[in-house]
């Protein structure tokens, strides 16, 4: 499935158009809220909760965007849904509750954060996906969580990086096959890629074999410029590209 052109024509506003200072929080409703009012696309990233509910949160803990502290794995999302992001009356929802929010009036980048090999966990997302309304892609820095939706009626495609960035606990033979993005194949319809080096060749011929190529996170005008020289869309923070 090739990447539809209503997922080029945007920003992408990295989980959301979220300002913490004025109380916004990153992967909020108000954040989805201020996306969809000013025209952006979303990214948006997903958690499994205790009970295998997809829920929309970046970080495997906590700790850093609430008064509670441990993995947001070990809560419920009916207990997560009472948990406060900081600075904010917005609290962590299910997946399929902010896709219905969002309701298709911008095009959604899923990204299924990496929780091992947790049962159930891609499966989840691809349901709520296949449920929802509008234009949503999925991707994951897990090759296998994307392989394992062949199924699923949406463009799939990776979030890749250099090697030296993906986490040390990885063997470094796994960090080297997924930088030279070893695990492209039949059916995936895009990467989205670390700006800092939109230049790798392997880039340039994905590119040229067809995929569409997104990057992240820009967070000025002049590295915005310097993206979409190479890349057919970005993904922002911190300013707004238009």
């Amino acid at each position: 499935m090739s990447l539809p052109a209503i997922f080029l024509a945007h920003p992408f506003a990295h989980r959301g158009l979220h300002d913490r200072a004025v109380g916004v929080i990153e992967n909020s409703s108000a954040a989805f809220d201020a996306a969809v009012e000013a025209g952006y696309g979303i990214e948006l990233d997903v958690q499994m909760s205790r009970d295998g509910v997809p829920v929309v949160f970046h970080d495997d803990m906590l700790d850093r965007l609430t008064s509670r502290r441990g993995p947001v794995a070990d809560l419920t999302a009916q207990e997560l849904e009472t948990v406060a992001l900081d600075g904010s009356t917005d609290t962590i929802l299910p997946l399929p509750y902010v896709l219905e929010r969002i309701g298709g009036r911008v095009p959604v980048l899923v990204e299924i954060k990496d929780q091992g090999a947790r049962d159930g966990f891609p499966a989840a997302v691809g349901h709520a996906i296949a449920a929802a309304t509008g234009p949503i892609a999925v991707m994951s820095f897990n090759p296998s969580y994307i392989h394992g939706l062949e199924g699923l009626n949406a463009p799939r495609g990776l979030t890749t990086c250099a090697a030296e960035d993906y986490g040390s606990d990885l063997p470094a033979e796994t960090r080297s096959r997924l930088a030279r993005i070893a695990d492209w194949g039949p059916g995936l319809s895009f990467v989205s890629h670390d700006h800092r080096h939109l230049e790798d060749s392997r880039i340039a011929d994905l590119k040229a074999e067809g995929a569409s190529i997104l990057c992240w996170t820009i967070r000025s005008k002049v590295d915005a410029g310097a993206a979409l020289k190479l890349a057919h869309q970005i993904t922002f923070e911190g300013f707004r590209p238009d």
